[in-house]
């Protein structure tokens, strides 16, 4: 959080380049660094040392791209690279445009490449399997929460800042804002599309978590179990 502004285009890379600094400074001190999320191929990027493919963004290319309905850039990308068209998020727009702009610029897959680089960490991972029930409920109240604390102000201002353009601004959260804020729905129409949205997108993570067999999964947050694991693993 808080690392770019909004209108800097800022890749898997450089989230890996600049996590890596973080870690490797963590380490310097003499502690353990502890990395929570989010987003799968964020996190595989880091642990596995995903030997990502160098492709600067390409405005033109994107623009192309952007001008065509999803449902045709993801049979485009399932076409020409369809090990990564297997592992993304087909419902991530964003997700696939970059995949397919990669492709094209470099020729190369994430997930095909010949040479894969050994990882650089031993690393623990650590899943928490909630109730989907519970774990909606939990979605819900975070939203509400993150009203209460500002978001829809917050969204103004960087929509009087940016504009409603930029890739940033279609994050989970201020797309939603964006309805209302365009007089398009209301704001509690916006608060239910966000909720719901969190929660389809939550169901997207654990279908890409699942397939990492390394994850030690907790069937509830179980602080007992976690600690025996990590003494575990350190030892």
């Amino acid at each position: 959080m808080d690392i770019v502004d909004p209108d800097i285009d800022s890749s898997l890379a450089d989230y890996k380049k600049l996590a890596l600094s973080v870690i490797n400074d963590i380490f310097s001190r003499g502690k353990l660094p502890i990395v929570v999320g989010g987003t799968g191929l964020y996190i595989w990027a880091l642990v596995d040392n995903l030997d990502i493919p160098k492709a600067e963004p390409n405005k033109e290319l994107r623009k192309k791209l952007e001008r065509k309905k999803l449902p045709e850039l993801a049979a485009m990308l399932a076409k020409i690279d369809p090990a990564t068209a297997q592992k993304i998020d087909l419902q991530n727009p964003r997700r696939v445009i970059r995949s397919l702009e990669v492709f094209i610029l470099s020729g190369e897959s994430f997930f095909t490449r010949k040479a894969k680089p050994a990882p650089i960490f031993d690393a623990l991972e650590i899943g928490i399997d909630l109730p989907r029930e519970e774990l909606y409920a939990r979605i819900d109240a975070r939203v509400d929460k993150q009203l209460e604390e500002g978001l829809l102000e917050e969204t103004k201002k960087l929509e009087k800042k940016y504009g409603w353009h930029l890739p940033s601004m279609s994050g989970i959260g201020y797309k939603q804002m964006g309805f209302y804020l365009r007089g398009e729905t209301t704001l509690n129409e916006a608060t239910d599309i966000l909720k719901r949205d969190t929660r389809r997108y939550a169901k997207r993570q654990m279908t890409w978590f699942r397939r990492d067999k390394k994850i030690k999964w907790l069937k509830k947050p179980d602080f007992k179990l976690a600690e025996v694991l990590v003494k575990k693993f350190l030892a």
